[in-house]
């Protein structure tokens, strides 16, 4: 029903309140609303928080949001995790409409006493709500006193209720007649690293693997060497390693080369073909090492600051253990061979899915054992494979049940599919999504899905812009050179607060197995890939370095650790792209603003005017400022419109750091 002082078309709200919106610790997001009432009286409203300990926050006052009818904002944030939820209170505002009114009443002469004597009573009632003895009782009652006193001027007399000292009071206790609540809406505050974080993935066996100069075989790296590579991991700022699957895998229908069917007998196949006589995936492949070698692995990220993520994938190699003891796991055909997964025109006889419609308790139970077994390693941040050919209802279950017992452990969903089944499964619990920004390269469509990612969808799905991935190299890298992998990093780490990077990125990696295709040649998802990280950054052919820098900033910059704060301005040309971010959760005149400025274009030099939406950084028409080049150090004076001239070569992009004027 609607209350007396209607709100409507509340957001954040996720499917009607079913689901909770997404927000994370000390992260500053917008609740909105319509508020409208009949007539010409004045109205005011505000948000109140309640925590997971059931306590109401302070309210927090919403203004009008300029341009927008009726629509009503306030910034809030939520300061623990756990399930919290937020109630929009309306109300009618007598002493906003006793101002609005006496300022046109009591200058043109019209029942000046009338509304004087209406103005006390009010301040009456504020002043009968706050205690005797208090600084602010006297004030609103001295202001009271002044509107009744006859013997002074009119103007005088009105002039009281504009004192700053009286203002501060009625805004802190406000009258709130015909007070209407609307909600609780429910709403999930995640750890930070839900939200924020710089990942980077690679294979284990491929760090520390070499050649044995006798056999010239190729021995597979371990944990204990891998975590040798941690070191440089953490140097390039990362805070999080990411592994593929580190299981058994399986040797029957075991891919070669390149995705080949004729792999040789020293060939170690894909590791997303999980499960072999060795164990499945509750059990490490034994070139790897032990448990005990994984353990250490994990406390060394530790120490370096750095977290593992572990890939969940939900599918089984032909002689993974599933198959033998629960065969009803999977979908037998009309010939009864068991169906292997297939993507047309992409085949893979090395994996068989699981048919989540035959055994669900079964396999529900198993799946939670599995993850609990490495959550009791202390992996708390998953990269699932393929969630979407997964039942929606599954992942919701699991999720629910993780998130009640150890609300830290993070979800990321690697689903590169349809926007519905994205959203859906966003909503019903996954923290980050993969997006299509590997394949948004244009200026117009970066503009218009980086805003879709930080406006339209933000409260429910969280982007995780990964710039390649084993199975992505996007022919923007494979044609574009060093200029394209510096300005797909710079967008990357700057227009969303996760970002992730695969091994081989930083060495420039770019040939595709064949025209048109998105596979890497000798792809390390099928064979081991020995790279010299320390020759390659000594002579100057590692991006490394750069993508330090990009990490450095972010850390250094509260507005890029933010996700909702994107706000594209326009450019002239149409392959320079601008945004602006600023930290939503700082409301002084000095607050963090950072202006991104790329050459989506690898193989010219672009030159344009910027023209910066000025209100939108917190900055007037007028206002002329600094602003500090964090890539090249410079520093120029900037305005409404600037000058921009950008070569690929040299440096694609301007990441710009406002300095305000004083």
């Amino acid at each position: 029903m609607v209350g007396r002082i209607p709100v409507m078309d509340v957001t954040p709200v996720v499917e009607h309140t079913r689901y909770p919106a997404k927000a994370a610790v000390g992260e500053p997001f917008v609740v909105s609303a319509l508020v409208f009432r009949e007539g010409h009286d004045k109205l005011d409203a505000d948000v109140v928080l309640t925590g997971p300990d059931g306590r109401d926050r302070a309210p927090v006052r919403m203004r009008p949001v300029e341009g927008e009818v009726d629509r009503w904002a306030a910034t809030v944030v939520c300061d623990e995790v756990g399930s919290w939820s937020f109630t929009i209170r309306s109300w009618s505002d007598p002493l906003a409409t006793w101002d609005h009114d006496a300022g046109i009443k009591v200058p043109a002469g019209i029942d000046v006493e009338l509304m004087f004597t209406e103005g006390a009573l009010l301040l009456d009632r504020v002043a009968g709500s706050l205690p005797r003895r208090a600084t602010q009782r006297r004030t609103v009652a001295d202001a009271a006193k002044a509107l009744r006193d006859t013997t002074r001027p009119p103007g005088a007399r009105l002039a009281v209720w504009s004192d700053p000292a009286l203002r501060a009071v009625l805004h802190e206790h406000p009258i709130r007649d015909l007070l209407t609540h609307e909600g609780p809406y429910p709403v999930f505050a995640d750890r930070q690293r839900a939200l924020v974080g710089s990942w980077y993935e690679f294979f284990p066996r491929s760090e520390g693997a070499y050649v044995d100069p006798d056999t010239g075989a190729t021995v597979s790296g371990t944990f204990r060497t891998a975590a040798e590579r941690l070191t440089g991991v953490a140097e390039m700022g990362f805070d999080v390693v990411y592994l593929p699957p580190i299981h058994p895998i399986g040797k029957i229908n075991r891919k070669g080369p390149n995705n080949t069917l004729t792999p040789g007998p020293d060939d170690v196949g894909s590791p997303w073909a999980i499960g072999s006589d060795e164990g499945g995936h509750d059990a490490i492949h034994p070139d790897l090492g032990t448990w005990e070698d994984f353990d250490a692995f994990v406390a060394r990220a530790a120490e370096l600051g750095l977290e593992v993520a572990l890939d969940l994938a939900l599918q089984a190699a032909p002689d993974h253990p599933w198959v033998t003891s629960h065969p009803e796991w999977f979908t037998t055909r009309a010939d009864g061979s068991i169906a292997y997964a297939e993507n047309p025109p992409k085949k893979y006889q090395d994996i068989y899915p699981i048919n989540f419609d035959n055994d669900p308790e079964g396999i529900y139970a198993e799946v939670l054992r599995v993850v609990r077994v490495w959550m009791d390693r202390g992996i708390r941040i998953f990269r699932v494979d393929n969630p979407h050919t997964k039942p929606v209802a599954f992942w919701q279950r699991l999720l629910g049940e993780i998130r009640g017992t150890d609300p830290d452990v993070v979800f990321l969903s690697e689903a590169f599919t349809k926007p519905p089944m994205m959203r859906a499964l966003a909503a019903v619990g996954f923290h980050q999504s993969y997006t299509y920004f590997t394949w948004r390269t244009g200026k117009a469509e970066l503009a218009d899905y980086l805003t879709e990612l930080s406006q339209e969808t933000s409260h429910v799905l969280r982007p995780n812009l990964f710039v390649n991935t084993p199975d992505i190299l996007h022919a923007s890298l494979q044609y574009g050179g060093p200029a394209a992998f510096k300005l797909r990093a710079v967008l990357a780490a700057t227009a969303a607060p996760s970002w992730g990077v695969y091994a081989g990125y930083e060495l420039f990696e770019h040939v595709a197995v064949r025209p048109g295709s998105e596979e890497y040649l000798d792809s390390e998802k099928y064979q081991i890939r020995i790279r010299d990280w320390e020759a390659a950054e000594a002579e100057g052919r590692s991006l490394a370095p750069y993508l330090r820098r990009l990490n450095d900033i972010r850390r250094a910059h509260p507005a890029l650790q933010q996700l909702r704060n994107l706000r594209v301005h326009a450019t002239d040309d149409d392959a320079i792209l601008a945004f602006s971010k600023t930290d939503l959760g700082d409301p002084t005149p000095d607050c963090d603003t950072v202006i991104v400025v790329v050459n989506v274009d690898p193989h010219a030099t672009r030159e344009t005017t910027v023209h910066l939406d000025l209100p939108a950084l917190g900055l007037s028409w007028e206002d002329g400022f600094a602003v500090h080049d964090e890539l090249t150090g410079q520093t120029w004076q900037w305005g409404a419109h600037n000058y921009v001239r950008l070569d690929p070569h040299h440096e694609p992009a301007h990441i710009l750091t406002v300095r305000r004027p004083r």
